[in-house]
């Protein structure tokens, strides 16, 4: 008789075991449960489900549009394709900002809709308050600092942020209070390199960098981006590892031309 071996689900702790081991941490997007199974079953530590699916899934040119609806939708088709990574969902712009009590009815919501893991949430000090209310729920909240593009009318555009002393110096000590309220991870998004390095080293929570160097404690990248699906998106801290793009639309064209010649469907491909 076999028997079965259980996938040891990838937690916050497990997380935080990594970052003490120097064991680097590997993140990446995922919003439907075809891919989610793929790279799940690939090895990433952890899934977020992220409010770039507004970019990538729906076409929107900025993450604002889309709402907490659509976020549980795409979480629960994620938590259905996934059985080891630890799946994070984003909370959308509007769900949390600037009421505690909201951001914890969103938060709570996100949980018991989709069976996630976590939310996570943009901002440092303006944000605490909202953090400090579904923590006391027991939900789990991964912070995000550098360039937060929820924001981005703010900023007014995506460059590298935290180059000054100034905003370097707030995203240093917003980094120390979201470690000190509780959050149990830190995406840092468009720093510099050598301020990453500093953050997590002064850090003992997990941080994970996109566009933020190597010195942070893991990677994440949009998986649209990193599969060569989506092709106008080419900032320098991205490499990508295939070229889907080209893949599928090869495959579609040559479907196209067998149906056109009566190649397809042949004799064996018939009842």
């Amino acid at each position: 008789m076999s028997v079965h071996k259980a996938v040891k689900r990838v937690t916050v702790k497990v997380l935080h075991e990594m970052k003490q081991r120097g064991e680097k941490i590997a993140m990446l997007t995922a919003y439907d449960f075809s891919m989610a199974k793929i790279i799940d079953s690939a090895g990433i530590d952890v899934i977020l489900v992220g409010d770039s699916a507004s970019n990538v899934m729906a076409g929107h040119e900025t993450t604002l549009p889309i709402t907490l609806d659509q976020m549980i939708y795409h979480a629960a088709s994620v938590i259905r394709g996934t059985q080891r990574a630890l799946v994070v969902v984003d909370l959308p712009f509007g769900s949390y900002q600037g009421n505690s009590k909201e951001a914890l009815t969103s938060a709570i919501r996100v949980m018991k809709e989709t069976g996630a893991h976590a939310v996570k949430m943009e901002g440092g000090a303006e944000i605490q308050e909202s953090i400090k209310r579904i923590l006391s729920a027991g939900v789990p909240v991964m912070g995000h600092l550098g360039l937060t593009p929820q924001s981005i009318y703010k900023f007014g555009t995506y460059v590298v942020r935290a180059r000054e002393k100034e905003e370097a110096d707030k995203l240093i000590s917003d980094a120390m209070l979201l470690q000190e309220t509780g959050c149990f991870a830190i995406v840092l998004e468009k720093v510099p390199a050598k301020l990453a390095t500093q953050v997590a080293a002064s850090l003992h929570i997990p941080v994970i960098g996109i566009g933020a160097g190597g010195g942070v404690d893991g990677q994440v990248l949009v998986l649209h981006d990193m599969l060569g699906i989506n092709t106008e998106f080419r900032p320098r801290f991205l490499r990508t590892y295939a070229n889907l793009n080209e893949q599928i639309s090869n495959a579609v064209a040559q479907y196209v031309s067998d149906i056109r010649s009566t190649d397809f469907p042949n004799a064996s491909e018939q009842y």
